[in-house]
């Protein structure tokens, strides 16, 4: 089955052919589910540390299937809790140290790309958040006041006034907006087919169109097991890296929910375009509404640009049918051309698929010794940059499990997961803060007033 039609797999130099499935019983030391950011960088980093390990991939389609191959190509430092959040989480120590892991994760990105001769258009121009109204003005400024009091100075997030914009990009009617150097900008198909390609160059089994039914703990008497339709395969370790598509395995239902979320690109535009509105760095940006867009200046001078509003479908089901929204995508195309008036060109490529939320909305690394099992995911959206990060930790985990490392002692990693409530409670939550989303931006919109549904948000979601 091909991915959603997506800018970034269109624009693959080769065509993707499958690798075969797996079709006998293998016995290795580390399987892994799942062939996207997560599951290869965990491939990679065990194979760097230990080249003599037996390692084994399987993906249900082909490598990249998922929103590895779809995102919206941001490889930042975000993480998808609050910083107050995590310091009332894990305290003010435990946050530093996450905060400098991050940030210094992009330009690792950046460079493990690099060395492994990957072109992943990975270009380090940091991100805008554009404030459209009085309102997202002094919501950013009281952003930056709250991360001053946390120790994130200038050199990390600043505010970039009207008349300066230029400097990086405009939007319409922007009054201002932060900037953060911590973001590049990259092509995630051309990363994450890069990846698979070195991962096998390194000795990894990599079968594709092997999809996992079941996954089955190991005791002390059996080692760890995943089934296939056609064989099984045994390993000390099994690591679960199917994010978005997880509900589909058996007992996963409640373990995260997949969002969806919905891009579209538009045409090469015109360099007179690009020489008026910027982005000569190939910044990122955003701006400051409750339902979140992102977007950058692709390597071929196209927008790509993306948003969250598609909803979330009963049961945490994950269904094909669901990477389109007509209705979504005309939404999108409207507050593109509305941040823009002066683009001219049609849109060309419409797509989505779902990301994975868990229920406290912040990522999990985990390995228990005595199953051999072992996850992780969890980003929210944000996880070009964590799942490397991830994969680092659990390499470092299982390969080295009595040395505490930098990523081993990241707050997120052998944490308990809370588990989603039961349907309907879930569908009803959630879909009711993607309203209440919407129904906030309309209000200051409209009434240039914070609405209560703002305050109703903050109680849901925290």
């Amino acid at each position: 089955m091909a991915p959603s039609p997506s800018l970034w797999w269109s624009s693959l130099e080769h065509v993707v052919t499958p690798r075969a499935s797996l079709d006998h019983h293998l016995d290795v030391d580390v399987a892994i589910v799942g062939g996207g950011f997560t599951g290869l960088w965990t491939a990679r980093e065990l194979l760097r540390r230990d080249a003599s390990l037996r390692v084994a991939v399987l993906e249900k389609e082909v490598c990249g299937f998922g929103a590895s191959g779809r995102n919206g190509g941001w490889a930042s430092g975000l993480f998808p809790v609050s910083n107050a959040g995590v310091i009332r989480r894990y305290g003010r120590e435990s946050f530093d140290h996450q905060r400098h892991v991050l940030q210094d994760a992009v330009a690792e990105l950046g460079a493990s790309a690099r060395h492994d001769g990957i072109d992943a258009r990975f270009i380090h121009g940091g991100t805008m958040t554009f404030a459209r109204s009085e309102l997202q003005v002094a919501r950013l400024h009281e952003e930056i006041a709250s991360a001053r009091e946390v120790g994130i100075g200038a050199d990390d997030l600043t505010w970039v006034d009207q008349t300066d914009l230029g400097t990086h990009g405009r939007v319409a009617g922007a009054l201002g907006a932060t900037y953060s150097p911590h973001c590049a900008r990259i092509d995630p198909a051309r990363l994450v087919r890069g990846l698979s390609d070195v991962v096998a160059q390194l000795g990894a089994m990599i079968f594709e169109n092997t999809a996992v039914t079941r996954i089955i703990p190991g005791r002390k008497d059996r080692r760890a097991e995943m089934v296939t339709v056609g064989a099984n395969v045994h390993a000390d370790f099994v690591v679960r890296a199917t994010e978005g598509f997880t509900p589909n395995l058996p007992h996963e239902r409640r373990t995260v929910v997949p969002l969806y979320s919905l891009m579209i690109a538009t045409e090469p535009l015109a360099q007179d375009f690009w020489d008026d509105v910027g982005f000569a760095n190939y910044e990122t940006f955003a701006d400051d509404r409750h339902m979140i867009i992102y977007g950058q200046r692709t390597s071929d001078d196209r927008i790509a640009f993306g948003g969250r509003g598609a909803p979330y479908h009963f049961g945490s089901s994950v269904e094909t049918r669901f990477d389109t929204n007509q209705k979504i995508f005309e939404k999108l195309e409207g507050t593109l051309r509305e941040l823009f008036p002066t683009m001219e060109g049609s849109i060309t490529h419409a797509w989505g698929g779902p990301l994975a939320m868990p229920r406290d909305h912040s990522p999990f690394v985990r390995v228990n010794f005595d199953s051999g099992m072992a996850s992780a995911g969890g980003y929210t959206g944000d996880g070009v940059v964590l799942s490397h990060v991830a994969a680092t930790a659990l390499a470092d985990l299982i390969t080295r499990p009595d040395t505490e490392t930098d990523f081993t002692r990241l707050p997120f990693v052998q944490r308990a997961v809370p588990r989603w409530e039961f349907e309907p409670l879930r569908w009803i939550g959630i879909n009711a803060g993607l309203g209440l989303a919407g129904w906030a931006d309309r209000v200051e919109a409209k009434h240039a007033r914070v609405s209560r549904a703002s305050r109703w948000l903050e109680r849901l979601f925290g």
